[in-house]
């Protein structure tokens, strides 16, 4: 049977080689890839939200709320299990590890991914995680598009298109917003936006939509009916909350890393996630809508419901505006500190949602400031203001501002707000990204040097592989040497003009000798014997460390220095050189083949 179905791919594949062109048949991987990250979307909010229900409309209702202590625990337990006795690997953060694999796995993202993700992050969500699913439906749409990608051998320039149409097609299934998913590959995964890339994201977007649409109907994530128009005079006020989101942006952002980093260093991963469990459980138990993503709690906000959503263990009235505006003043903090606990214990999900739901809360908050304000004699609109807040946040925290405007603007159903949500869009992005160089996804990425970029320069530099430019036909000589052996082993024996020189125990690197150094006395016997390998030996102009240095900081070397060849060395050790002539042809190679 085995052989069978091999024979029948086989020939499906010189059916295609001899039909279809590498165009058209991309077009059609990039609507599977559309269908099934659908699906995918689909399958990991339902199961979510069926864990949710039976969660806190079966045991909480049913029994007590301090069932909120322990549901994170139990969770993070079994993605801990799952983890190392079912899939016995360690899952990645969705959209980071998805970009780490476009830049330097050449787009492969191993199977596991796929199907780890879609197990783990709705035990993780459903179980009082606050992290967002648009992480882990990412990778798995990601990681099924890689393995499409290998199994029909399709070169790395498409399959990175590949795993763009995925990622475009988990975001158009989840918000139900095409536009906003393929904004937000080209803006995050700084894919090119040519009539090339722009018909498959368009594919994918539109039938993960479709798919979403068969399996949900008209249901949407976030039902919006605005309370007001758009005027003049709420400028002013636009402008203060995209300040205000810019400040909750980098607060955001310090508090994941800080927290995150914390986690890190408990090297148990048991002691993480009791840690982390207890630490959720006792904010879920005190604060309920922190529990999970948090879309009910900001649906019911922007319909103007505040008193059913801001439960408290604190028995505080919320018929008071001022007790309403301090209940949300403590989830906007308190949802970062929980959501990075969740992250660091060990759970599987993004931060997407969060950034939606803190800013949600911070907008709802502002507005109802303004309108108690009586000294300022004017009213905001609460919905308008919660709406636009979150794309200030998604600006500032992902930096990611158009999807932020296009994502706000699908879901409200027009372009009404079109004009606030670039004024707080804008603010916000500018204001983090002056005291943030890089978001959340692409920080860790930045500072190992793998971040791909809008810069087609770096990004080829980015996607160039270190070990292809070594080159390691050098003869190495001792320092112990003197003129006569240099010239017998090395010289008469090598086509190259420059000879590394070693320590003979350990390989370690002391020095270079070049062909010019000698070209005066190599004829003159009498001093063979006299001159050593160390007299003569000096230091290159730079040193290339291989794990250290990065393909854009060795063309800044050749730059600065003016070599045509530089050693590299791995913790001092000698392993070859480095020639301007090959780094500049393998580089115009890579160029040529991306730009095509």
């Amino acid at each position: 049977m085995g052989l069978k179905k091999r024979s029948l791919f086989v020939r499906f594949l010189f059916w295609k080689a001899k039909n279809l062109t590498n165009r058209q048949f991309i077009l059609i991987l990039c609507a599977v890839i559309g269908v099934v990250s659908g699906v995918f979307a689909v399958f990991i909010k339902k199961v979510t939200l069926l864990i949710q229900f039976v969660l806190q409309n079966g045991l909480v209702a049913s029994y007590h709320r301090a069932f909120y202590f322990v549901f994170p625990t139990i969770g993070f337990l079994i993605v801990y299990f799952i983890q190392r006795y079912v899939i016995r690997k360690r899952l990645e953060p969705g959209i980071p590890y998805t970009l780490y694999a476009m830049s330097k796995l050449k787009g492969i993202i191993p199977t596991y991914h796929t199907y780890g993700s879609l197990v783990t992050a709705p035990f993780t969500v459903g179980f009082g995680g606050s992290v967002g699913l648009e992480g882990p439906m990412v990778i798995s749409g990601a990681g099924f598009s890689s393995y499409l990608s290998r199994l029909f051998h399709v070169n790395q320039s498409d399959r990175t298109l590949l795993i763009a149409c995925a990622c475009s097609a988990t975001m158009a299934a989840m918000f139900k917003a095409p536009v906003a998913a393929i904004v937000f590959a080209i803006e995050v995964f700084s894919l090119e936006l040519t009539l090339m890339s722009l018909l498959p994201l368009m594919a994918s977007s539109l039938l993960a939509v479709l798919t979403s649409y068969f399996f949900l109907g008209n249901e949407i994530l976030m039902p919006i009916n605005l309370d007001g128009e758009f005027t003049l005079a709420d400028v002013p006020y636009y402008i203060v909350l995209g300040i205000l989101t810019g400040a909750v942006s980098i607060y955001f952002c310090t508090i994941f890393q800080r927290i995150t980093a914390y986690f890190e260093e408990i090297d148990s991963l048991i002691k993480r996630l009791f840690f982390g469990g207890l630490m959720i459980g006792l904010v879920v138990f005190f604060i309920p809508p922190l529990y999970g993503e948090g879309f009910e709690v900001m649906n019911k906000l922007i319909s103007g419901n505040p008193k059913e959503v801001l439960q408290n263990a604190f028995n505080w009235e919320v018929d008071n505006p001022w007790s309403i505006i301090a209940l949300m003043l403590g989830l906007v903090f308190f949802k970062v500190v929980a959501m990075a606990t969740t992250v660091g214990a060990g759970g599987v999900g993004g931060v997407f949602a969060p950034a939606l739901f803190t800013g949600g809360i911070l907008g709802n908050l502002v507005a109802r400031t303004i309108n108690q304000l009586p000294f300022l004699g004017h009213s905001v609109p609460l919905a308008s203001f919660t709406l636009v807040a979150m794309a200030g946040l998604v600006a500032g925290v992902l930096h990611a501002p158009l999807t932020a405007i296009f994502l706000i603007a699908e879901l409200t159903g027009g372009h009404t707000l079109f004009v606030p949500l670039m004024i707080v869009a804008s603010v916000s992005f500018a204001l983090s990204k002056y005291y943030l160089k890089h978001s959340l996804y692409t920080k860790r990425l930045a500072q190992e040097g793998n971040l791909i970029t809008h810069d087609k320069d770096h990004k080829v530099l980015t996607l160039m592989d270190i070990d292809a430019v070594i080159e390691k036909n050098f003869i190495p000589v001792t320092a112990q040497m003197n003129l006569g052996e240099l010239i017998e082993k090395a010289i008469t024996k090598s086509n190259r003009n420059i000879f590394p020189v070693v320590n003979a125990q350990n390989q370690s690197f002391e020095g270079i000798i070049l062909l010019d150094d000698i070209r005066q006395m190599m004829f003159n016997q009498a001093l063979y014997d006299q001159i050593k390998v160390g007299d003569l030996m000096h230091q290159p102009p730079a040193i290339i460390c291989l794990g250290v240095d990065k393909m854009p900081d060795i063309m800044q070397k050749f730059q600065d220095t003016g070599a045509w060849n530089l050693p590299v060395v791995k913790e001092g050790a000698y392993i070859g050189f480095v020639s301007k002539s090959k780094l500049l042809t393998i580089y115009r190679r890579k160029l040529i083949y991306f730009s095509n």
